[in-house]
């Protein structure tokens, strides 16, 4: 279901939404079209494997602080809900695949400051402002989680409970705890996949407003609502797989998923009518080393 863009040089176009287009129209969606972009996905993480654990090297990295964190501070109940709240952050983490995947899917051969390439986007603003809605979310999650613990166990640090893995998995305290935790954590990551299940990909392929992505991940999810809720377990699942061995198996899950994220968003959202070429920008003039610090302050001529 995905669409070829032509290119000439080393200008790549980018497809935008015309003024006679309206929103971006949705599609329904199959099972086979999520295996289908787990597949593509992988393929993607195959052909840039470097790249993308490059991108996803903060996965570990946060995984190992939080860890050290845990060792050192009373903040053990935490842990499970930091780990979860990764893939409330993981669609905007990921802006830099999705460009990885739009370039390799335009025949280009990326590399990796390709996927940096999001920073000059003009829709650079619309992408950060839902990645602010999903880092205050995640905000709000661990502060709920955290709210849930104390309703549980009260005041009490983790660390003066002996065995508190084995107290959480064989009280009743801490089975209520785990089943509300992940309750909750559910409407949170539920809230997380309709705003941005498609809606980075959206805005860096269209241009689209903050707005216009959101709706159209809402719509996307209203109406595939069981190829989404599978997605979102896949993704739940995945996560939870690469976290186990100290959160390294993230460098590998996080791209994976990330490339795939772009050829579902593919498979939901209808190719706009029109494509865009970004403008050429004109080379930079040589600086010489004699002309500083002359050459910090071009309006002196």
């Amino acid at each position: 279901m995905s669409s070829s863009y032509p290119h000439s040089g080393n200008t790549l176009p980018i497809v935008v939404r015309s003024a006679h287009d309206g929103m971006p129209t949705v599609r329904r969606i199959q099972m086979s079209d999520l295996t289908a972009s787990l597949r593509a996905g992988w393929e993607d993480f195959m052909a840039l494997p470097s790249h993308a654990i490059i991108l996803a090297l903060i996965y570990p990295v946060i995984g190992l602080i939080v860890a050290r964190l845990v060792h050192g501070y009373d903040i053990l109940p935490l842990l499970f809900p930091l780990a979860a709240g990764f893939a409330l952050l993981g669609p905007f983490a990921a802006v830099g695949l999705y460009e990885l995947s739009r370039r390799r899917e335009a025949g280009e051969s990326p590399s990796a400051s390709d996927a940096l390439g999001v920073l000059s986007s003009p829709s650079l603003g619309a992408m950060l402002a839902i990645g602010v809605l999903l880092m205050i979310l995640f905000a709000v999650w661990i502060a709920t989680a955290q709210a849930i613990y104390v309703a549980t166990f009260g005041y009490i640090p983790a660390a003066r409970i002996p065995d508190f893995l084995g107290v959480v998995l064989t009280t009743s305290q801490g089975w209520t705890l785990i089943l509300v935790g992940c309750g909750v954590g559910l409407l949170f990551a539920i809230v997380a996949l309709c705003i941005s299940v498609v809606a980075f990909p959206l805005i860096l392929d269209r241009h689209a407003s903050a707005t216009q992505a959101m709706t159209v991940s809402m719509k996307a999810v209203a109406q595939n609502p069981v190829p989404m809720a599978a997605w979102g377990l896949i993704v739940a699942a995945l996560l939870v797989l690469g976290s186990l061995p100290l959160f390294l198996g993230l460098a590998v899950v996080v791209p994976v998923l990330g490339h795939a994220t772009w050829h579902l968003y593919r498979a939901v959202v209808e190719p706009a009518t029109e494509t865009y070429h970004q403008p050429v920008q004109p080379p930079k003039p040589k600086r010489y080393a004699a002309d500083f610090p002359v050459n910090l302050m071009p309006w002196i001529k």
